[in-house]
């Protein structure tokens, strides 16, 4: 009798056993539905143009993948701005929707929020910083203000110090760092400004170097960090004067004290950012041109205290530009590679880390950047706005298409927007500006992505 008990009890464990596979694997049938495996594009198929991006879709870059140099085979084909389409609009991963927050602007670029919510924005070629308060039930500010007018090119915004009640707003001039009194709920500096710090000024593109100057405090608030770009494409600074402190981070007290060089040899640090988590500093960084379709790619790196990033005789480790062939071989060791290589030409600019909690939890702590688009690249590249999965605070080196669709048919021809700016609003929503449409758009998160 106990035998045929214990072949019972038995043969129902088996049974129990069997339903609980059939239980798992059911399980795991559901969630591959609801949660495919992300595919990651790598090697020569990572290359990719606007044709081919669209939101999910991740890309893997690395220095091995990188062709040799080839000038011969770089082009002048910046884009055609034309006005945005009646049937063209942002497009963003299932689950989000996008809205018109406001439109008509004047070269909207960078923008951070205020502690009390108040979005801050550069209205660079025009000299205002403006300030967009609330959300209507339109989608649109509740109200807009001017805080303030007659600047050179302002682009960068921090606000000191950190925590709830700042007491200053600290803007990039192309020349200067420059500060207003500030008080929560401000909408017009309340007194004048002070410059506190010189910098290299001016310049443009295609002839002139870079203009944007970015500013950020360290997590401890006890150092401003300012990111000025190269004046040129490639000039040796061992022989160009103008060189001077530029494709540089540099360090200043908030009081405007200049320190020291932070980090050098990234030759246009546009965006930069606190990593939430290591504390660490980040920049979204715009590399040379003219060595070919595929080189030299842009980036969003970690910047190390001291650390050397290339530019001009080196890039992406120690591959060396043709144009300074055999100077400087005892840089060629200290060349940091970065944590994420995007598409060359990409022409990235404002970056921020995610640390609200709208978006999806897989969302907590990744980046986001905006990237403006090529324009010494036979394929169109860039116009969208691109996601950095991160682990830890730290990069997976993948990125992934966030928000797409600023060009208009297959993606070779003209474009109607131009994202510059980004930036994650106390509610946990993306703001993001685009200096084609003269707008900024707002991406909410509003459900379920099955």
């Amino acid at each position: 009798m106990n035998r045929f008990r214990h072949l019972s009890v038995a043969a129902a464990f088996v049974a129990a056993l069997l339903f609980a596979s059939v239980l798992v694997a059911r399980g795991a049938d559901a969630a591959s539905k609801s949660s495919p495996k992300q595919v990651v594009l790598t090697g020569q198929s990572a290359f990719t143009d606007a044709a081919h991006e669209s939101p999910g879709t991740r890309r893997h870059l690395t220095v091995a993948d990188l062709p040799a140099p080839a000038p011969d085979q770089s082009v002048d084909n910046g884009p055609t701005v034309v006005p945005r389409p009646a049937n063209a609009w942002p497009i963003a991963p299932k689950g989000f929707k996008v809205e018109l927050y406001a439109t008509g602007l004047d070269n909207p670029r960078l923008i951070r929020f205020a502690p009390n919510g108040d979005l801050f924005l550069a209205e660079s070629y025009s000299g205002k910083i403006k300030v967009f308060r609330g959300v209507d039930a339109q989608g649109h500010p509740k109200q807009v203000s001017e805080f303030a007018s007659g600047l050179a090119l302002p682009f960068g915004i921090a606000f000191y110090p950190g925590g709830a009640n700042p007491q200053w707003v600290y803007i990039g001039d192309t020349d200067a760092i420059v500060r207003f009194p500030y008080h929560n709920g401000d909408l017009v500096a309340s007194g004048p400004k002070q410059e506190i710090a010189q910098l290299p000024g001016y310049g443009r593109l295609r002839g002139g170097g870079h203009w944007t100057r970015d500013l950020v405090f360290t997590k401890d608030g006890s150092k401003l960090l300012a990111s000025v770009g190269s004046h040129s494409n490639v000039d040796d600074p061992d022989t160009h004067p103008e060189e001077f402190h530029r494709a540089d981070v540099l360090e200043f007290t908030p009081e405007g004290k200049f320190i020291k060089i932070y980090a050098w040899g990234l030759r246009n640090c546009v965006g930069e950012a606190i990593n939430p988590i290591t504390g660490e500093l980040w920049c979204s960084t715009n590399e040379r041109d003219a060595l070919g379709n595929n080189l030299v790619p842009d980036y969003v790196t970690h910047v190390q205290e001291g650390g050397f990033y290339g530019w001009p005789w080196w890039y992406m480790g120690p591959h060396q530009d043709p144009r300074h062939e055999g100077k400087h071989p005892e840089l060629k060791d200290k060349v940091i590679t970065p944590d994420v290589i995007l598409q060359p030409h990409f022409a990235s600019l404002e970056m921020t880390f995610y640390e609200g909690s709208q978006f999806p939890a897989e969302y907590k702590g990744d980046g986001f950047a905006a990237e403006h688009g090529s324009w010494n690249r036979a394929q169109r590249s860039g116009y969208e706005v691109i996601r950095l999965p991160m682990h830890n605070g730290h990069a997976t080196g993948e990125y992934e298409d966030f928000l797409t669709g600023f060009t208009v048919g297959n993606g070779d021809g003209d474009v109607w927007g131009r994202p510059v700016g980004v930036a994650v609003a106390p509610d946990g929503s993306l703001f993001v500006t685009d200096d084609g449409s003269r707008s900024i758009w707002h991406v909410i998160y509003t459900g379920s992505r099955d």
